[in-house]
């Protein structure tokens, strides 16, 4: 068994999330951003891409060939069966992807932390496939405040992007660690600092083990 050590990174939007994912890459976890890896999912010449079209039909291609996403969410936001078939199409890609990436980060280091960024892990049912689960939490009032003030969306649009998510209350019912984002961005970043020292300790403790069994 190789030390490697997963973790699960959520959180709803607007709660601080991508701040904890920058902290945590720039303390030394290889970070894997499935948004990132969705939008790959469905790149130009990918299958995934095909098999959007086959399923959506050219309407959802833009001119250049890409995905036209506002075309495509227009599709599947009212639609629970077409947004299922789009799910079935991009899940399982994402899936192959990240396991693709951790496969490498642990070639790379066998001792690796890797951190998974998944905005819907909990919603997705992935709660059990981390060492650690990590939620950043900031109340749902105050996540619509900053989507509204830093985002610019009318607050009729924020209160409806945070609904559509899990609750607070099943997000933390999940957690492992929770990281509260409430405050300002430094005061978030030094929790990242003190989980990461924690973390650390436990792999350098795994690899210690590992060891001690080899000798």
């Amino acid at each position: 068994m190789d030390p490697m050590f997963r973790i699960g990174l959520t959180g709803g939007i607007a709660a601080g999330k991508s701040v904890v994912a920058r902290r945590l890459g720039e303390l030394g976890a290889v970070v894997i951003d499935h948004d990132q890896l969705a939008r790959e999912a469905v790149a130009p010449g990918s299958v995934g891409l095909e098999e959007v079209v086959e399923a959506f039909g050219e309407g959802v291609l833009a001119p250049d060939g890409s995905l036209d996403r506002p075309a495509l969410g227009a599709v599947v936001f009212a639609d629970d069966v077409a947004r299922a078939r789009l799910e079935g199409i991009i899940h399982p890609e994402v899936r192959r992807l990240s396991a693709e990436r951790e496969a490498a980060a642990g070639a790379a280091d066998p001792a690796a932390v890797v951190v998974h960024d998944i905005p819907l892990l909990v919603e997705t049912g992935q709660a059990d496939h981390f060492h650690l689960l990590v939620v950043v939490h900031t109340s749902a009032d105050q996540r619509v405040r900053r989507l509204v003030e830093r985002r610019g969306l009318p607050e009729t649009d924020a209160r409806a992007r945070v609904a559509a998510q899990a609750s607070d209350e099943e997000r933390l019912a999940a957690a492992d660690v929770t990281l509260d984002g409430s405050g300002s961005e430094a005061e978030l970043r030094a929790q990242v600092d003190e989980l990461w020292e924690r973390v650390s300790q436990e792999v350098a403790e795994e690899v210690a083990a590992e060891e001690a069994e080899r000798a």
